[in-house]
């Protein structure tokens, strides 16, 4: 393994996203999550802003359950009347994601990295999840909110994480089978999940 690139995704209150900058800090390498809407910004000349604002837009439509298109790697060129598309900004995105991992050892968070990356021998996929009664206490610990609005902001963003997989990769994001290590973060401190992680690897590059 010349380079270590580890793609985490993650249930929402599960955790993984702090748990993705601190095994960056510890390991020594970067840590990617929105960092790549201004590389895929700078990569494509599209607005920055237009990247943020498909996201928002996918959140509030049906487009994930009239049709799937699974990514493979085609940009659209700027003369197309749909460059610009969602499509096409998850493109660029893919392709930031694709030339990280081929320069630098890096942790990248969500955005389909484990399926942009699935060919790439250097990549450790993980998933993160944890029991909703731990997903709560989480968000509790950072949130004003009244535990059953928590319990609808954790489903309704598990929907759409599991729906834009889905579309992007017409594969089930929860499916263990997509990833090579899927870990409970129920429980555990921070310390912990990183000292996992890094017995994981050490196994794994052996």
């Amino acid at each position: 393994m010349s380079k270590l690139i580890i793609t985490i995704a993650r249930s929402y209150g599960s955790g993984g996203r702090t748990m993705g900058k601190l095994l960056a800090q510890e390991l020594g390498i970067k840590y990617y999550d929105r960092e790549i809407l201004r590389l895929a910004s700078d990569e494509s000349g599209i607005n920055e802003a237009l990247f943020g604002k498909a996201d928002e837009k996918l959140k509030s439509t049906s487009l994930f359950r009239i049709a799937k298109k699974a990514y493979h790697g085609e940009l659209i060129p700027p003369e197309s009347d749909e460059f610009a598309s969602n499509d096409n900004l998850f493109n660029y995105q893919a392709k930031v994601i694709k030339d990280l991992a081929n320069e630098e050892s890096c942790v990248i968070i969500g955005r389909c990295a484990d399926y942009i990356l699935k060919d790439n021998p250097d990549v450790i996929r993980l998933y993160c999840y944890a029991p909703l009664e731990d997903c709560i206490k989480r968000e509790q610990a950072q949130s004003s909110l009244c535990e059953k609005e928590i319990i609808k902001k954790i489903q309704k963003i598990d929907k759409y994480r599991a729906e834009y997989y889905k579309y992007y990769t017409n594969r089930d994001w929860n499916d263990a089978r997509n990833y090579d290590f899927c870990i409970n973060t129920a429980s555990m401190s921070y310390e912990q999940l990183i000292a996992a992680v890094k017995a994981y690897i050490e196994i794994y590059k052996k």
